[in-house]
């Protein structure tokens, strides 16, 4: 059997901040859950789950945050233009924002923000043909 992503991992030092920011991003995520050391939602049909540096640390050892640029960012696509401009404004007006949002060369409205972890996180749609 050829192995299937099924999920992806976000290490965290403030849950409930990187809880706020994904809702806000428009994630259903249950309100009670800020408690918790792992949380886990569906998203587009992918596990996208949340440990605290303490979950990881107690199965990894010592918890080295990256440095530097990030190899991984998060996509999310959204219902058109217009929605990738409220999605960004929305989360820009939060603290979030880093790239506004543009029309990219390969067709699509393009913008990024960035998570409490510095994660980043990118916007985009289809831009009309």
């Amino acid at each position: 059997m050829t192995p299937q992503l099924n999920a992806i991992g976000l290490v965290t030092t403030d849950l409930a901040a990187s809880l706020r920011f994904y809702r806000l991003l428009g994630l259903d995520i249950p309100a009670d859950v800020e408690s918790r050391p792992h949380v886990e939602v569906v998203a587009g049909g992918v596990r996208l789950m949340w440990d605290t540096v303490e979950v990881v640390e107690s199965f990894g050892g010592p918890y080295t945050p990256p440095t530097g640029d990030a190899r991984v960012s998060l996509a999310f696509e959204c219902d058109g233009p217009a929605d990738v401009d409220a999605v960004w404004a929305r989360l820009a007006e939060a603290g979030h924002g880093e790239i506004e949002p543009f029309d990219a060369p390969w067709g699509q409205r393009y913008a990024t923000v960035t998570d409490p972890d510095g994660n980043g996180v990118d916007l985009f749609a289809a831009l009309a043909s």
